[in-house]
């Protein structure tokens, strides 16, 4: 049931982080009406304070829910957790500031995985990091899509990025790293007897992330060719997560 309850648990806290994002984008000029970003508030469709009082309340019930899961684990919950509340409170700023495809990796990968394994097994394992590093390049990809998409609003918004610091044609290659690699890494854990070949499922999505990664690179100059990459990147870590979990279930049966 803890493992329930943690996934509950992350997606009530993804859920918070996007509306907090969504709030200072909107403050910082970084999404308005003539911007690809969400459109929740330029849209009128909610009031910017209606947004971060939702957000306000979304964070409380996540961390009742992650002071539940504390009861039932142990001390380390507690800093995980407080680490993650951290990256997601500080993540507009760093985005701003050209290190949120970090903060990403950090809120929506690694800390995650660590905690939902320390949740159920009661023992803090780092090997499960090989299992976050694939769908966490996944989950910045479709955040550096965005970025590599929006280089010229965020200008005039005052922010800087990564995909900004890069210029279009690295960004442009990072991006198609970050969602052809983690199928490759797949490979090399089952040839070091680290995953088993069951995992190789994910060699399905090798199709989805070649597109994904021929759009951005033939089209990193037009921004409507690479305006709906982030939804495909999405629908891609959707596809490789499923696969890779598919992967892991199989594995138990065969061992």
């Amino acid at each position: 049931y803890l493992a329930v309850w943690t996934l509950v648990g992350m997606v009530l806290f993804h859920v918070t982080g996007n509306l907090w994002s969504d709030y200072f984008d909107f403050k910082k000029k970084v999404d308005d009406t003539d911007t690809f970003g969400a459109t929740s508030i330029t849209s009128g469709q909610f009031q910017a304070s209606e947004i971060r009082n939702f957000a306000i309340g979304m964070l409380v019930v996540s961390v009742l829910s992650g002071v539940g899961i504390l009861l039932c684990t142990g001390l380390p919950i507690l800093w995980i957790g407080l680490a993650g509340a951290v990256c997601m409170l500080l993540y507009p700023l760093l985005k701003y500031n050209a290190l949120g495809d970090l903060d990403i990796l950090m809120t929506f990968a690694f800390l995650p995985t660590i905690g939902t394994s320390y949740a159920i097994t009661g023992v803090i394992d780092w090997s499960v990091l090989y299992v976050a590093l694939p769908i966490g390049l996944i989950t910045d990809a479709i955040l550096h899509s965005n970025n590599t998409r929006d280089m010229i609003t965020d200008k005039q918004a005052g922010i800087i990025t990564m995909a900004m610091c890069m210029g279009k044609k690295s960004a442009a290659w990072l991006y198609g790293f970050e969602v052809t690699y983690p199928a490759i890494w797949v490979g090399a854990m089952v040839v070091g007897g680290i995953f088993s070949w069951p995992t190789l499922l994910v060699v399905l999505t090798i199709p989805m992330s070649s597109k994904c990664a021929k759009t951005m690179l033939e089209g990193y100059n037009d921004t409507n060719t690479i305006a709906a990459l982030d939804m495909r990147t999405a629908q891609l870590q959707t596809a490789f997560s499923l696969l890779l979990s598919v992967g892991f279930v199989v594995s138990n049966f065969i061992a």
